[in-house]
C-alpha cells in the first residue's frame, strides 16, 4: 500500500528542489536525498519501505536542527542539513512519517 504525502510535506520537498537547484545542498548531498526530494515534490505515493527510510532518516537527523543555518533568518540559511531536512519532506515529513505504524 502506498502513502501519499500531504501537501505540506510535498511544499518543503519543492523549496529543497529550489535550493538545490541554487547550489545550496552541499557537496555531501546524496543521490537518495535528490531522489527523495523529487518524489515527494511531485507528490508520488511512497511505499512502506520509504515511509520505513524517511522515519530513520528523521531520527538519526534531528539534531541537526540545532546546528547554525538550519532556521530560516540565521546566518548561513539554508545549510546543507536544512536543504536534506527538507528534502525529506521537512517538519511535516517528520510528522507525518511519525504517525504510520507500519507493525
Amino acid at each position: 500500500m502506498g502513502h501519499q504525502p500531504p501537501q505540506d510535506v510535498q511544499q518543503a520537498a519543492q523549496r529543497a528542489m529550489r535550493w538545490i537547484e541554487d547550489g545550496k545542498a552541499g557537496k555531501g548531498f546524496t543521490d537518495t536525498g535528490r531522489r527523495r526530494a523529487s518524489q515527494l515534490a511531485d507528490g508520488k505515493e511512497v511505499s512502506d519501505e520509504v515511509v520505513q527510510k524517511m522515519q530513520a532518516y528523521f531520527a538519526r537527523h534531528s539534531v541537526d536542527k540545532d546546528a547554525e543555518g538550519f532556521k530560516n533568518g540565521t546566518e548561513g540559511f539554508p545549510s546543507p542539513g536544512r536543504v536534506a531536512w527538507d528534502a525529506w519532506g521537512g517538519d511535516p515529513g517528520e510528522r507525518w512519517v511519525g504517525t504510520i505504524d507500519l507493525d
